[in-house]
């Protein structure tokens, strides 16, 4: 990347974006004859070519099972696995790799939860406390949870502005608060949530947390340590790595406790018919054949996201968060739903009375990748009375000139639906 690992983005700045766009193979393509415009990035980031080399250099040179092996692809694979698993570990802050499992990405790691600390520590009379703008990954397994042990799933409301309810918030928290599961940032709204007082508050009532880092990660600097939370999810393909990896952050003492998620390979010390004995974290929770190429574009993706600069890519994504909203704010018709005073870049919002499949469809015609629908959020839809919206989400690869493009779309949209 050369003189570009220290880029500074402005709205100046287009040469040095075009040279980052150059980076993406992807944007080169033409959707119905006109230029890809991609806005939905907080479905899934597009990859920059060195992840993508990334993952056909592993099987074109180093293709060999994990661990235990002697032979040197085997050794080669090991190395670059578990140097994978250090990025990881540092870009987030633990203490240790012992606190960074692998798996196939969030959903996995909140189930995992689920599926261990949860089963282990839950009974009937606890509680698991979650807000209202959670995806379903960070609902239906605590769900699940709660009809196998008896506890029950409490929800905190939003204020009108999108934003989490803390005074509620404060009030639901209580002595049979076990788990406060919770996302970093909304997938739906942008709003972002203050989950190191989030945590701190649960702490002091004895309860666990975990927070949805699934949008986070590639929009914030995220610092398990001075957050204090005890579980942090996240997914490689929403920070611009290959998709069926992911990593679940947790305390190594809690880790430690935890009992199996699955058996087989690797999660094991010592195996007879009548006994098994289980490996120390993180390997007691990965179990068979890992994602080895995968595990290692995620930690190329995370060099590649180091070289430009969290703060830089947090700045320019601002801009563009800004100046989307002033130009839907002045399309007659547009309303914007999700006002958080903290919004990461992402913007929810309808058009008049058409419904959003009418009108992404629309504004699919003009190159524009737009996500229109619930967004894996219905009790969220459901609870502002809406049957779901058009969502636009930025990254730092795109541009000004881009959100122009889509209001010209709206626009269009308007003309044909009115």
């Amino acid at each position: 990347m050369g003189n570009r690992d220290t880029v500074h983005f402005s709205t100046a700045g287009l040469a040095d974006i075009e040279a980052i766009r150059a980076d993406f193979p992807i944007l080169r393509r033409e959707v119905y004859g006109k230029p890809l415009v991609y806005f939905d990035n907080a479905a899934t980031t597009q990859k920059p070519q060195v992840v993508i080399d990334a993952l056909t250099g592993y099987y074109q040179t180093m293709n060999a099972n994990v661990h235990r092996g002697v032979h040197l692809l085997s050794q080669e694979a090991t190395s670059a696995f578990e140097k994978a698993r250090e990025k990881l570990a540092l870009f987030v802050n633990a203490r240790s790799v012992r606190e960074m499992v692998f798996t196939r990405g969030c959903t996995e790691s909140i189930n995992l939860v689920a599926a261990t600390w949860g089963q282990q520590n839950l009974r009937p009379g606890d509680e698991i406390l979650i807000s209202a703008l959670e995806h379903h990954s960070n609902i239906v397994p605590w769900q699940m949870l709660c009809e196998h042990s008896g506890a029950r799933l409490i929800v905190c409301p939003l204020h009108a502005d999108g934003s989490l309810n803390m005074e509620e918030f404060a009030r639901l928290l209580n002595t049979h608060t076990r788990l406060v599961a919770i996302s970093h940032i909304s997938n739906s709204l942008g709003t972002i949530n203050p989950v190191k007082e989030i945590t701190r508050m649960a702490h002091k009532t004895g309860a666990k947390v975990l927070i949805d880092g699934a949008q986070a990660l590639a929009h914030l600097v995220v610092d398990v340590q001075d957050m204090d939370c005890d579980f942090y999810t996240f997914s490689a393909h929403k920070i611009y790595g290959p998709m069926g990896i992911g990593g679940l952050y947790g305390k190594e003492e809690l880790l430690l406790e935890m009992p199996p998620y699955q058996g087989g390979g690797e999660m094991i010390a010592n195996v007879t018919f009548e006994h098994t004995s289980y490996n120390e974290p993180p390997f007691k929770f990965e179990a068979g054949t890992p994602n080895v190429a995968g595990a290692l574009a995620f930690g190329v993706a995370i060099d590649y996201i180091q070289k430009l600069g969290i703060q830089n890519i947090a700045k320019r994504e601002n801009q563009l968060l800004d100046y989307a909203t002033q130009v839907l704010k002045s399309i007659p018709g547009v309303v914007i739903i999700g006002n958080a005073e903290h919004k990461a870049s992402v913007i929810s919002f309808l058009i008049d009375e058409t419904h959003p499949y009418d009108a992404g469809t629309i504004i699919d015609h003009f190159g524009i990748a737009v996500r229109t629908g619930t967004h894996c959020t219905q009790p969220l839809m459901d609870s502002l009375g809406i049957t779901g919206t058009i969502r636009a989400s930025f990254a730092f690869y795109n541009t000004f000139a881009e959100i122009d493009l889509l209001a010209k779309a709206i626009n269009k949209a308007k003309e044909m639906f009115l």
